[in-house]
């Protein structure tokens, strides 16, 4: 009899337990202004999963870092420029304390991935003083194995060799460092973002580090969605690569990809870097804005930025995206473009090789169908690409999927562009892409339908 009574006993005292650690994290939520579809998205699994729930909420639901080992602010210097035209985008931006628009002489794109490797080898190979490289992906294979042995040679001849690499990103390096210990002995300095086991205290397991930024001699900069695998780029045709971006660039924008890596490296490594300034001055009729987003931004820059591009559009806003799983706003935003008669398209993968993702775009796709918006489904390899052109004005480039994870919590940097050559250059690549594509998403069942809205409760969590 006693025995029963000590089991009730523990029995609702777990239940009590369980009961207020849900309320301890609602309090959170609506504290930290929750959006309501995220609020009801957690709460939902914490009452089926109470405290398994819980867990993932304090594991995956945290975005803006609180404790002390938080990573500092990025905070971009103003670089005044003379900037060639007023933009929205470009305003609101200098508004939150993101630098001007900055003068770029070479600009080139890269959609071709053998030409993207050539590119970025013989940007190693030119290089006289240091190569910096920050990648959320870097996988031990046969064409890393070629830029480990370039970064070698380049290390032993006495240019500084920087490598940031992602743990969770690259977690198979991570587990088998010794694959490295060649490069590290030569000189170079590899370090992981946010360790799994070394940084209990610091590390939030969701919160990654997904930008591509490499930087070589101080003035030159390849950046975009290609991470360091044979899966991204390579010195022969492989029917199995995604399709994707890099674009190249040399002038001022040098120095703003520079303080983005130096506060990721000091962060990973606790060691300062410095810029090398060119003492030539800088000319060109590119300009770059180059955009941090993620935990070390006070603000949620790069989203209201999206938005404002999105309503100040008057002709056309073209989206080229693997994943597409908005928020209430975005979606509502580009409904809102279309009826105003702006041209909108979404290019995307007609596969996303995930089964969660693809159930819960597909919602969403449909819902920019039905007001007429043109879906184009890519046929080809993975489209892994990350572009967004803006009339005749702007475009998006970056490493930023349309989805929560890019917008809200991971480490990301998006660059905006302001050339009417790369424009039409971009508007060549996605005229290409269509090509390729088919229109519309395929008529499915009720049920099907029903299951896919209902993959939007966990949207906020992808």
């Amino acid at each position: 009899m006693s025995i029963d009574i000590s089991n009730n006993i523990v029995y609702y005292i777990l239940i009590i337990f369980g009961e207020l650690l849900i309320v301890l994290v609602f309090i959170h939520m609506v504290y930290k202004k929750r959006t309501p579809a995220s609020m009801t998205a957690w709460l939902l699994s914490m009452i089926l999963v109470p405290y398994i729930g819980v867990l993932l909420y304090l594991i995956f639901g945290l975005r803006k870092r609180e404790n002390r080992y938080k990573k500092k602010a990025i905070i971009l210097q103003k670089h005044t420029q003379s900037f060639y035209k007023q933009n929205p985008v470009h305003d609101i931006l200098r508004s939150y304390g993101i630098a001007d628009a900055s003068e770029n002489e070479k600009f080139e794109l890269f959609t071709d991935s053998i030409k993207a490797y050539e590119k970025f080898m013989s940007c190693i190979e030119d290089s006289k003083t240091s190569i910096y490289l920050s990648t959320y992906i870097f996988e031990y294979d046969d064409v890393s194995k070629e830029i480990i042995k370039a970064l070698i040679k380049k290390a032993k001849d006495g240019v500084k060799v920087k490598i940031l690499i992602d743990s969770l990103g690259s977690i198979g390096l991570y587990f088998s460092q010794y694959k490295l210990r060649e490069l590290r002995e030569s000189g170079v300095k590899v370090e992981f973002f946010m360790p799994i086991f070394q940084m209990p205290f610091r590390n939030y397991i969701n919160l990654r580090n997904h930008r591509k930024i490499y930087i070589f001699d101080d003035k030159k900069v390849i950046s975009g969605g290609m991470n360091i695998s044979s899966e991204y780029f390579g010195p022969n045709i492989d029917k199995a690569r995604w399709d994707d971006m890099l674009f190249f660039s040399e002038g001022t924008s040098a120095e703003l990809f520079f303080e983005i890596f130096a506060s990721d490296w000091f962060y990973a490594s606790q060691e300062n870097m410095s810029f090398v300034k060119n003492s030539a001055p800088n000319s060109g009729d590119t300009f770059l804005q180059v955009v941090p987003s993620g935990p070390d931004m006070s603000k949620d820059i790069l989203y209201e930025a999206l938005l404002c591009a999105i309503y100040s559009a008057k002709e056309r806003i073209w989206i080229v995206t693997p994943y597409f799983i908005p928020d209430n706003s975005i979606i509502q935003a580009l409904i809102i473009a279309k009826h105003k008669g702006i041209d909108v398209k979404l290019i995307t993968p007609k596969d996303s090789q995930n089964i969660i993702v693809n159930l819960t775009r597909s919602s969403y796709m449909r819902e920019l169908e039905e007001v007429g918006v043109e879906v184009a489904l890519y046929n080809g390899a993975l489209l892994h690409a990350k572009a967004i052109l803006f009339d005749e004005t702007s475009a998006m480039l970056g490493s930023v999927n349309f989805d929560n994870r890019s917008l809200f919590l991971n480490y990301e940097v998006a660059t905006f562009v302001y050339s009417v050559k790369v424009i039409e250059d971009i508007e060549f690549w996605m005229n290409k892409l269509l090509l390729y594509s088919s229109a519309g998403t395929k008529e499915v069942s009720v049920p099907r339908k029903i299951l896919e809205n209902l993959m939007r409760i966990i949207a906020p969590q992808l």
